[in-house]
């Protein structure tokens, strides 16, 4: 059990203990006390023996990182002497990778120039094919209206059962 937890229900023990009037003294359940007192007597060793092991662990990381450090410091060293006398090829490599990074740029502006023109190409296309269906759709709404506009025109042959006279026209929504 963690210590921390442990004393704060000590804590807690002493906090609800009785004080008798006229005394800093407090009273508690013993009973409750030797056994928080037992607790901790168990837990205290174990959370030494953890921050023992952490100790160790971190130890042992610096030990590490401090043997990776010099080992890195003499890589670093050896490249260096190397690379010395290696300079000439470097130089060379370091002109190849230019000419390779500026024709992989020139091939990247050339395929992007080509899908903006394929995209535009699709495009238009897409414009035109939704032309022709708003044009479509336009002329069906015409229709429409000039159908409504004759049926709306048209003379009632109907007349009212109850008074004999001409039903009056109907008044049908007009589209827009």
């Amino acid at each position: 059990m963690d210590i921390l937890h442990l004393i704060d229900r000590l804590e807690a023990l002493l906090n609800e203990g009785t004080h008798p009037p006229f005394t800093k003294r407090v009273l508690i359940d013993d009973q409750r006390a030797w056994e928080l007192i037992d607790q901790m007597r168990i837990a205290i060793p174990e959370e030494v023996k953890k921050a023992k092991r952490i100790n160790q662990e971190r130890d042992r990381i610096i030990a590490q990182a401090n043997e990776e450090a010099a080992r890195l410091v003499d890589l670093a060293k050896d490249q260096v002497e190397q690379l010395a006398g290696e300079h000439e090829v470097a130089k060379t490599a370091q002109t190849r990778a230019s000419t390779i990074i500026e024709r992989a740029q020139r091939e990247a502006e050339s395929l992007k120039a080509d899908a903006d023109e394929y995209v535009a190409k699709v495009l238009s296309q897409l414009d035109g094919d939704l032309s022709k269906v708003l044009g479509v759709v336009r002329n069906g709404l015409l229709k429409l209206q000039s159908e409504h506009d004759y049926l709306d025109a048209a003379p009632s042959d109907s007349t009212d059962p109850s008074t004999g006279a001409a039903a009056p026209k109907s008044t049908s929504a007009r589209v827009s």
